[in-house]
């Protein structure tokens, strides 16, 4: 709960089971994807993520997460929101115009270190082009090559959404390029990012109407819910500290049976409420969740449009070079291969899971 010295409640502040801005999370739950079967596809699962995950200099209104990109993956995140631009023929990591002192190949290579060491285990990365006022032209090439070269061929990069079993140990990527294919489009999936926020209760309105959409919607569809946000009038943390604890209560409520909430996205997350995440994906996931070292523990108890997007595939005939939406497939035939299907429409009832204490 935070130490009893007279810094005491400046850290109760800084943590609690839903909200963490604290340097290393209360705990580690480093394989809870180990334990679930290989056939499930991962738009049936409940995974934790983190919005501008590699965010962690600038100023209050530019930081979005206080745990570096090991501690994420150590505490169960495994969905990466990675932000790149080109400069001087690299990709380098950026928060709007800032520096985030990181390159998308180190990003690659330690998330690739932590897949070797846990190699049941897949992560999501969400590859995009920060702030271009026309997308520059070298960007996607220079991914291409990247993924190539860094992928050791443990990079999944096909349009179709994968089970669990075909990505052990890999990286997925979800990718917003305007004409070339280099992964599961971004855009054709069901996302929740209303991130300029005027209002927090409509903020968190929007996220909870989408992870109910998650919960009783397509089962092959991927269901993203932002919970994160910034605006004019707050910043990353205060929206944090108001979207978080709601969360955690609105999953928390949900007791008895497993839930599938899709990809949930935060800001400076708490322990529990990646916890609560992790254990909707019952009977299969207990977590393996223990206190991190040298830590404190944590006790737990539709129009469309940028904010809310749900979008399916539909495709007619098989191109090997162009898709039916006019994008290029690039030829990297270790990394990519076409294959797509109409999407059924099918829903499933909601269920529920009671997760325990840390």
């Amino acid at each position: 709960q935070g130490t009893c010295s007279p810094g005491g409640m400046e850290v109760q502040c800084r943590r609690s089971a839903a909200f963490d801005c604290m340097p290393q999370p209360a705990a580690c739950c480093p394989d809870w994807m180990a334990e679930l079967p290989d056939a499930l596809p991962l738009s049936r699962l409940s995974i934790p993520g983190t919005h501008d995950s590699l965010s962690l200099f600038g100023s209050r209104r530019l930081r979005c997460q206080s745990w570096g990109l090991e501690a994420q993956l150590a505490a169960g995140v495994r969905f990466l929101d990675v932000r790149c631009k080109l400069a001087r023929g690299e990709l380098h990591i950026y928060h709007l115009c800032t520096f985030q002192r990181a390159s998308l190949r180190g990003v690659l290579r330690r998330t690739l270190r932590f897949l070797r060491a846990h190699p049941g285990e897949a992560v999501l990365m969400r590859i995009k082009e920060e702030l271009p006022i026309f997308p520059r032209p070298g960007f996607a090439a220079r991914l291409h090559r990247c993924l190539l070269e860094e992928g050791q061929g443990r990079v999944w990069c096909r349009e179709e959404v994968p089970t669990l079993g075909q990505v052990r140990g890999k990286i997925v990527v979800l990718e917003a390029l305007a004409r070339e294919v280099l992964g599961i489009p971004y855009e054709q999936l069901s996302i929740s990012d209303a991130w300029n926020v005027l209002s927090l209760k409509r903020k968190w309105a929007r996220a909870r109407r989408h992870l109910e959409r998650a919960a009783g919607g397509d089962p092959t569809t991927m269901h993203l819910t932002f919970c994160s946000g910034n605006g004019l009038f707050t910043c990353p943390e205060e929206v944090a500290r108001f979207v978080n604890p709601r969360c955690y209560q609105h999953l928390r409520r949900r007791g008895g049976q497993p839930v599938r909430w899709g990809v949930v996205i935060m800001d400076f997350p708490g322990a529990g409420l990646l916890r609560l995440i992790v254990e909707s994906n019952a009977p299969w996931a207990s977590g393996h969740i223990t206190a991190a070292p040298s830590t404190p523990t944590v006790p737990l108890r539709q129009p469309h449009g940028r904010g809310d997007r749900c979008h399916s595939r539909h495709s007619s005939t098989h191109c090997p070079h162009r898709c039916p939406s006019g994008r290029t497939l690039l030829p990297a035939p270790r990394l990519c291969r076409r294959t797509s299907a109409p999407v059924e429409q099918k829903r499933v009832s909601s269920s529920c899971w009671a997760p325990g204490n840390l």
